[in-house]
């Protein structure tokens, strides 16, 4: 992971890439409850799956290239309302280009380590 991402953005671009996580992550898991008749078909569910993952910032690329192609496969499968999948789509190819941020489970990961050597 920390070849994907020279640096894990911090403090306010960090808290934007926070928001965004999980704006989009919620958004998903709210679509597969809101879904009509209460069917669990498998594009909402594996959208859930994608937006846990980018909630807690786990596999964030993964995660975004997932949460997209289900998106698109939403988008082809239902298109009476393109608007959100399209936009969700979007929002986590974006993520998954830009990474999960210092805030989230792949810094603490594989995050940059300070490695202090020991004295002789």
């Amino acid at each position: 992971m920390q070849r994907l991402f020279s640096t894990f953005a911090d403090g306010p671009p960090g808290a934007g890439l926070l928001i965004q996580r999980l704006l989009v992550g919620a958004a998903m898991l709210y679509c597969v409850f809101a879904a009509p008749g209460g069917t669990l078909a498998a594009p909402p569910m594996i959208g859930a799956l994608a937006g846990l993952l980018l909630i807690a910032g786990l596999w964030t690329p993964v995660a975004g290239c997932l949460a997209a192609c289900t998106e698109v496969w939403i988008f082809l499968s239902i298109p009476a309302h393109s608007f959100i999948p399209i936009v969700l789509a979007v929002l986590g190819v974006t993520l998954a280009l830009i990474g999960p941020g210092a805030w989230s489970i792949d810094a603490r990961l594989y995050g940059r380590k300070h490695i202090v050597p020991s004295r002789p």
